[in-house]
């Protein structure tokens, strides 16, 4: 595993820089862990993203895996049952994270704030419910709960960063009732749209963040990567709520404030 923990840690740090940071307030038992978990996660989403030919036959091996059913050896197998062998990975949460690839794969719409809810959790809430077992809690049903909340809020706000890349490349994550309710995603003509957004998106921060004193590891690390990732909602408030195209972007300096301050954090 080895090339493989290389090849984790790097991934992690070229095109993670946010998840990076916080990843420096780790524990160092399980750091490395979470690099490998991260690249599994990252390389079946870069795959479905780029439309690439394996992407299909890659996902599936995983739900395979994760059902119990006979499965090929693909990269992600193999991490996959390494981690494994150290924690009780929740495989239906990797199943599901798998179902949220293939919405992707079969371009899917969504028409009600509960769908993209729904992918949301697939593709993200379900991150941040495996994380929640490889950092480890002692009471689960009150700790997954706040895992997935913690990941759907992060995939929103990834969505509104997003909006215009995804918007060239033909793709909506907003749901068609909200904007037939509030209007377009035009530059200059979506501020209500992205008000409604960010109260849901901070909405479930505020149930995320509280569930993070539930984890028995990495309290420090989740908590910065949370907060980094919410001061892109307070960027989009202060550029005027996607009044010119292109990402909010947090500048690193504000980044490392955040991660200090979350050093010194109980």
């Amino acid at each position: 595993m080895s090339a493989v923990l290389d090849e984790a840690r790097a991934t992690t740090k070229q095109v993670a820089r946010t998840f990076a940071l916080a990843c420096r307030l780790l524990p160092r038992d399980v750091r490395d862990d979470v690099y490998l978990l991260y690249l599994v996660f990252r390389t079946l989403d870069d795959l479905v993203d780029d439309g690439r030919p394996e992407a299909t036959e890659r996902v599936d091996a995983v739900v395979a895996w994760a059902t119990g059913a006979p499965t090929p050896q693909t990269p992600e197998i193999a991490i996959l049952t390494d981690l494994a062998t150290r924690y009780d990975l929740p495989r239906d949460a990797l199943a599901d994270f798998c179902a949220g690839m293939r919405e992707d794969l079969a371009g899917v719409t969504y028409e009600t704030e509960a769908d993209v809810d729904r992918y949301c959790y697939r593709v993200a809430g379900t991150v941040g419910v495996v994380m929640a077992a490889v950092l480890g809690t002692d009471e689960p049903e009150r700790a997954r709960p706040a895992a997935a909340a913690l990941g759907m809020a992060m995939q929103r706000t990834n969505i509104l960063r997003d909006i215009d890349e995804d918007l060239a490349n033909g793709r909506v994550y907003v749901a068609r009732e909200t904007l037939a309710r509030h209007g377009s995603l035009v530059p200059g003509q979506r501020e209500d749209v992205l008000r409604d957004q960010i109260a849901r998106a901070d909405a479930l921060y505020e149930q995320g963040i509280a569930g993070i004193s539930e984890l028995r590891r990495g309290r420090r690390a989740i908590g910065a990567a949370a907060r980094m990732y919410r001061e892109l909602l307070r960027r989009l408030e202060v550029e005027g709520y996607g009044a010119r195209p292109g990402r909010a972007v947090v500048p690193r300096r504000r980044k490392l404030k955040i991660v200090a301050r979350a050093a010194w954090r109980p």
